[in-house]
């Protein structure tokens, strides 16, 4: 069982094999939301402010903050946007980018324990990025390609994966603090993509001991009723042995899809988190109103 702990300066989530599913809200990213990328250019950050409250307000346990802005000051921004974020929610953040001076000035700026996103197996980010981390002691997402690319062999990807896994613990970096990203490819292309996942999630779990997670929309690029398919996904992915997924949690469907599957999993015990979320307060509390409003009349 491996455990992996990410805090902010006042709350602790962990991602683990028989806990509850972890939600990475993915809203704060610029990348393909011109009006977003505009205003954090310019300074304007009320949309991050008003993303980051409504994906917690939504469900979302950690947020993923992004500032990859072309021809932008993104170590500058993220940093403003990681302080921003933390003064209006107190869930822990995944500090997000390409540009490794950039996750730095983000990790400078955070309090807590932070995930970074992210790692993969190509040399010169390994030596990049395995320092920082080890430096700040935070956890990090490595994702399974490496100079050749992302393969369509799961087997590759699991030895890319296994690598990280490696290079990391020779930088005195515990298994516990990787997060590994098996890369969701688009089904439309490769039909076979969501049963790779599936397989290869299972091994990571029973061979590395690794926690999972993924962008898991995308999985329906380029398909129709994209949250249809990937409301069927990330159910089957938590059934595989998923830990955790960067995803929407403003789509109700998605989040119903992970608390039933936390049920389902038997990680909610006495389904409680289900019923807080799903049960209908209006009838319950007509019934306990008309009960009072019976003892005043008997009363009376």
């Amino acid at each position: 069982m491996t455990d992996t702990v990410i805090s902010s300066k006042s709350k602790e989530v962990v991602i683990g094999f028989e806990r509850p599913f972890v939600v990475i809200g993915e809203r704060i990213n610029p990348t393909g939301r011109k009006r977003l990328a505009e205003e954090m250019k310019n300074g304007d950050y009320s949309r991050v402010e008003a993303d980051a409250v409504a994906q917690v307000a939504a469900g979302a346990h950690i947020l993923d903050v992004n500032a990859g802005i072309p021809l932008a000051d993104e170590a500058g921004i993220l940093a403003e946007s990681v302080r921003l974020v933390q003064a209006v929610t107190d869930v822990p953040l995944c500090i997000d980018s390409s540009i490794v001076a950039a996750l730095e000035a983000g990790l400078a700026a955070y309090e807590g324990k932070a995930l970074l996103n992210s790692v993969t197996g190509e040399e010169e980010r390994l030596e990049a990025v395995l320092p920082l981390v080890k430096k700040y002691g935070c956890a990090v997402i490595a994702i399974s390609n490496d100079d050749n690319g992302i393969s369509e062999d799961i087997n590759v990807r699991f030895d890319v994966a296994k690598k990280i896994v490696e290079r990391a613990r020779d930088h005195g970096i515990p298994v516990s603090d990787i997060v590994v990203d098996p890369l969701v490819m688009p089904i439309g292309a490769i039909n076979s993509a969501g049963r790779q996942v599936m397989e290869l999630v299972h091994r990571l779990r029973t061979e590395l001991k690794v926690n999972t997670t993924a962008g898991a929309s995308n999985l329906s690029f380029g398909l129709p009723n994209r949250n249809g398919l990937n409301t069927a996904f990330i159910g089957m992915a938590i059934a595989s042995g998923m830990t955790s997924a960067i995803t929407n949690p403003l789509h109700a469907e998605i989040m119903q899809s992970i608390r039933g599957a936390n049920v389902v999993m038997g990680n909610d015990p006495e389904c409680a988190a289900w019923i807080a979320n799903y049960r209908e307060p209006s009838a319950a509390g007509e019934g306990q109103r008309g009960r009072r409003g019976n003892r005043r009349r008997r009363r009376g």
